[in-house]
């Protein structure tokens, strides 16, 4: 789970992001201005911010420049704006800003950078944390290395096969038929909605279907979609049909009772 900071003047925009990367798992703080902006950073060990160019009081390229001027430009930054041009994208990279989004932005493109910037921030604090242990060790003056030693006259060296692992089999139980990826676990007939009409009863295997799969992957919404074979935006349309709860962090919660 990552800490990641939405700063936007329109609360829409605000409630909406929050919404999307809540789903994904993430720790969501928000900000409608530079200054509040500020004190979030100041406060938080963040490690993504998406950052609006327009806003009331300090423009998003001026707030960049502060923080990379001093040294708090330690989190992977995208920039967010409907109105922008492509100069203004440019000066934002070149201060070092990771990404630039254009709005309204798109759900995949969304996400795409999110886990592109995360991902540059664990790099970066794994090689920062790399050089610091390297200065931290002394220096070391290697030992010789003593010779290896020769095989004894008529030795012989035995290698023995290693027994293989019988495969996972699917038991199935009586009366039920066999779930795929399950080993030995089973749905029976009778816990099957047989009763009811044909549409209703496929709605009640799906809710059920997809709330095992959000309880499995503790709600992360890109692993369910994996593991679903469903487009995600496909997967959010399908889960608000069958009126599925997506309320930020339930599904974490219900999974560590």
């Amino acid at each position: 789970m990552a800490e990641i900071l939405v700063v936007d003047d329109e609360i829409g925009i605000r409630e909406l992001l929050s919404e999307i990367l809540g789903d994904e798992g993430h720790s969501v703080l928000l900000a409608d201005c530079a200054q509040q902006a500020r004190k979030v950073r100041d406060e938080n060990p963040l490690d993504l911010v998406l950052l609006d160019i327009w806003m009331p009081d300090t423009d998003g390229v001026t707030l960049l420049k502060e923080w990379a001027a001093g040294g708090k430009l330690t989190m992977p930054v995208i920039m967010m704006s409907g109105h922008a041009t492509i100069d203004t994208a440019v000066e934002a990279t070149r201060i070092g800003a990771l990404d630039f989004l254009e709005k309204p932005i798109a759900l995949q493109k969304l996400l795409k950078a999110v886990e592109q910037g995360l991902a540059r921030g664990k790099a970066a604090r794994l090689q920062a944390q790399t050089e610091a242990r390297l200065a931290s060790v002394p220096e070391v003056v290697p030992l010789p290395r003593p010779p290896a030693p020769e095989p004894l006259a008529g030795a012989t060296v035995e290698f023995r096969p290693v027994a293989a692992q019988p495969g996972a089999a699917f038991l199935p139980t009586t009366g039920g038929a066999p779930v795929s990826g399950q080993p030995g676990a089973a749905i029976a007939l009778r816990d099957l909605p047989l009763d009811l009409p044909l549409r209703e009863a496929r709605d009640a295997f799906e809710r059920a279907y997809f709330e095992h799969h959000l309880a499995r992957e503790m709600g992360s919404m890109t692993r369910v979609a994996e593991k679903t074979g469903l487009e995600r935006t496909h997967l959010y349309r399908k889960l608000k049909q069958l009126g599925i709860d997506l309320s930020r962090g339930i599904w974490r919660r219900n999974q560590s009772h």
